[in-house]
């Protein structure tokens, strides 16, 4: 998937399609409807629109894995933070996060989404007109909604940790706080991040196509393989090719990202050598 992503330009070059050129006269029927099907000049056939759906898978896996690495990214690098401090001071501070992180996460994610992509359609944007449709919008959202699930799993590790025998050691060495959460403690919280942020990624290339299939975030012209399964609902009879291959890919990359997971936990945890 990710050399599929890299040779998306490579692509449309071969085969002369661009992601948006339109080939109306040659793939839609005299009533308008798709009737291209998978060919040698369009490989995963043309959409109702005439535009070649292989070169437009091709380039929906770079907005898939960006969005997917990306917000993960984000979220990942919040979440430790805020789940480390949390969990190594203690008191009213891990009351607070421990209360706001239940917040988020009991909020339904996909009504937030739409709420926010609405709020930052108008002309100003949001934050300041920083924020508009697009492809930055849609990685904020799924970092916002993500990170909770990271603070989660670092603020239990860390409570664990924070009691060790090596923490204590520091402690009584001087060092100070901030020296023990970020020299001792994170050291000891990369292999869980390592699995869990490759276990995250599929989940946010799912949220990233379900706002696309809602139409939410992204412009109609940038591909996107929810996108591109939201266009075929009407034509599910008459063109079996617009949802199939947007399908397929969707999932495979889901399974594949998800069995990186697996493989990472089964190399990275001791107690699972086999």
């Amino acid at each position: 998937m990710i050399v599929l992503a890299l040779v998306a330009p490579l692509i449309a070059k071969a085969t002369g399609h661009g992601p948006n050129d339109l080939f109306q006269s040659q793939t839609l029927d005299s009533f308008g409807l798709p009737k291209q099907g998978p060919s040698g000049s369009f490989l995963f056939g043309a959409d109702q629109s005439g535009r070649d759906v292989f070169v437009r898978i091709a380039y929906g896996a770079r907005i898939s894995l960006l969005v997917g690495l990306v917000a993960t990214a984000i979220a990942v690098v919040v979440g430790t933070v805020l789940g480390v401090l949390a969990g190594y001071r203690g008191g009213w501070i891990d009351t607070m996060f421990s209360r706001g992180v239940d917040i988020l996460v009991s909020l339904p994610l996909i009504i937030f989404g739409i709420g926010i992509v609405a709020a930052c359609s108008g002309q100003q944007g949001c934050l300041n007109g920083q924020l508009h449709p697009g492809l930055p919008l849609v990685i904020v959202i799924v970092a916002l909604f993500s990170w909770p699930y990271v603070a989660r799993l670092v603020r239990g590790q860390t409570l664990s940790l924070r009691e060790k025998e090596f923490v204590e050691a520091s402690r009584s060495l001087g060092m100070s706080e901030t020296g023990i959460m970020f020299r001792e403690i994170l050291p000891n919280l990369l292999a869980p991040l390592i699995v869990y942020s490759s276990l995250l990624i599929p989940s946010n290339i799912l949220f990233e196509a379900y706002l696309a299939f809602l139409g939410l975030g992204l412009p109609s012209t940038t591909p996107s393989w929810g996108r591109m399964l939201s266009d075929a609902t009407d034509l599910l009879d008459t063109a079996w090719w617009l949802w199939l291959f947007p399908g397929v890919f969707l999932v495979l990359t889901v399974l594949a990202f998800n069995l990186l997971g697996d493989g990472l936990r089964d190399a990275l945890d001791p107690r699972t050598g086999r």
